[in-house]
C-alpha cells in the first residue's frame, strides 16, 4: 500500500471511530490491539495486517471492504421492501436492516411483531446512544428500566418514545394484532 492510501485509511478508521464516539484505547480494546498502534494507524504512520483490518472492522460495525471504500457521498440510495437484511429476532418478530452499510450517523430497523411477541423475555442494552421507537401499526408496551421495575408505556399507530440505549428495554405486542414498528438510534451502537 502506497503512503498516500495507508493515509487515507488511516483517516477513513479514525472518521469511523470518531462517529461511533470510541477513544483510541475503546478500540484498541474491541480490536485486541494496543492503543499507540491504533493511534499510529490511524495517523498512517504503519500499516496493519488483514486480520488485525477485520478486528478493526468488526469493532466499528464495518466490514474490511468499508474501510477501503472510497464512496463517502454515495447518494441516495434505495432499498427496497423485500430487500431488507434480517436479523435474529424472538420467535413470531421479524427485524431489518434499514440504514446501508457502512452505517454513518444513524442505525434504522424495522420490525414487525406479531401478537403475543416481544424483543425478548429480558430487557436489553446496548452502547451509549439516543434511540427513537416510533409505532407505525398496531399497539405495543415499551419497558424501560431494569425487569421487575421497568415502567411500561403504551404506544399506538404514531406515538414514539425516545431513551438511551444503555436503559434496560423491551418492547412487546400485547395487543390482539400484528404491530409494525420503526427504531432509529444514533450514533449507530457497536455490532
Amino acid at each position: 500500500m502506497t503512503e498516500p492510501e495507508t493515509a487515507r485509511l488511516g483517516a477513513r478508521i479514525r472518521a469511523y471511530r470518531q462517529m461511533r464516539r470510541m477513544t483510541v484505547r475503546g478500540l484498541a480494546v474491541e480490536a485486541k490491539a494496543s492503543p499507540s498502534f491504533i493511534s499510529q494507524l490511524e495517523r498512517g504512520r504503519t500499516s496493519a495486517s488483514i486480520g488485525m483490518l477485520r478486528r478493526i472492522a468488526t469493532a466499528l460495525g464495518l466490514t474490511v471492504a468499508d474501510l477501503f471504500s472510497e464512496d463517502d457521498e454515495a447518494g441516495h440510495r434505495v432499498l427496497r421492501r423485500a430487500a431488507r437484511p434480517a436479523l435474529r429476532a424472538a420467535p413470531g418478530t421479524r427485524k431489518y436492516l434499514i440504514s446501508q452499510r457502512p452505517l454513518q450517523n444513524v442505525e434504522v430497523y424495522a420490525g414487525e411483531f406479531e401478537p403475543g411477541t416481544s424483543t425478548g423475555d429480558e430487557p436489553y442494552s446496548h452502547g451509549e446512544s439516543q434511540e427513537i421507537l416510533l409505532v407505525l401499526h398496531g399497539r405495543v408496551t415499551v419497558y424501560l428500566g431494569p425487569a421487575g421495575s421497568a415502567s411500561p408505556q403504551v404506544l399506538e399507530p404514531g406515538d414514539s418514545v425516545e431513551y438511551r440505549t444503555s436503559v434496560p428495554h423491551r418492547v412487546v405486542n400485547e395487543g390482539d394484532e400484528p404491530a409494525e414498528v420503526i427504531w432509529v438510534i444514533s450514533p449507530p451502537t457497536p455490532a
